[in-house]
């Protein structure tokens, strides 16, 4: 098992997409719960501002780096990750091994026509896939304990929660295990685009890490000013990082 990397101060398993994959399926085959956390510049900004956010994330059983910037940023603060293990084409993987393996899956989140649009053309992907059930993502903390108790009864295997943070991470925080799902994974916007409601970035935008300014052209008044404030942040906090670790480094190498 690969050593955690610490960066700024939230500890990341350094896992390819395959070994992640291979990870939720160890778990579902085993029978134990494995619930994953995703980071990106955005969340790891927020995470410093919120601590609820912060301890949920840090409670997941493996922490994987959604965004191309936590990649690189791991590189510059020698934390070194593997690639990026981006939420929906993990969420993507899994529902074909999901199909694959005869695994039961459980949707929770989005608005209810942008659910029953998205489970249409899941149906299409993966016309073999169990599906136990689905939600929407529209309820108050009251409905929280009741929801995961009517995902235990569905019996599925793994729950993929089609949400935002910090609500996502809360809610799998507190009421994860209670679901009894073996994989527990928050996508984010994955139902949005999986429906067709929001395009994905082409993947050269992706390569080079402008995913968010994409999003942005599609969501200018919602995103802009949000990513704008979160990756200034974000780089100022490695840039902070670098500079605190960088007597560190010149010090361990005076010492060999």
């Amino acid at each position: 098992m690969s050593e955690r990397r610490t960066l700024f101060g939230v500890e990341l398993d350094p896992l390819t997409m395959d070994e992640t994959v291979a990870r939720c399926l160890d778990a579902v085959r085993d029978g134990r719960q494995l619930e994953i956390g995703v980071v990106n510049a955005a969340k790891l900004v927020n995470m410093r501002r919120d601590p609820r956010l912060a301890e949920a994330v840090s409670g997941c059983d493996v922490v994987v780096a959604d965004g191309q910037a936590v990649v690189w940023a791991g590189r510059v603060l020698r934390a070194p990750l593997p690639e990026r293990v981006a939420g929906i084409d993990l969420f993507l993987r899994l529902l074909g091994e999901a199909e694959s393996a005869g695994i039961s899956v459980y949707f929770l989140g989005a608005k209810q026509e942008v659910l029953e649009e998205m489970l249409r053309r899941v149906a299409d992907l993966f016309p073999g896939l169990k599906v136990a059930g689905s939600r929407n993502g529209y309820f108050d903390d009251s409905q929280q304990e009741a929801i995961a108790d009517s995902i235990a009864h569905s019996g599925a295997q793994m729950l993929f929660l089609g949400m935002t943070s910090p609500k996502k991470e809360i809610f799998t925080a507190a009421y994860g295990a209670r679901t009894g799902a073996r994989v527990v994974h928050g996508v984010g916007g994955s139902f949005d685009i999986l429906a067709g409601i929001t395009k994905r970035a082409p993947a050269a935008w992706q390569r080079v890490g402008l995913e968010w300014l994409y999003r942005t052209f599609q969501e200018p008044r919602r995103l802009g000013r949000r990513y704008l404030t979160t990756n200034a942040a974000f780089v100022l906090m490695t840039a902070r990082e670098f500079i605190r670790l960088s007597p560190q480094a010149a010090s361990a190498n005076r010492s060999h």
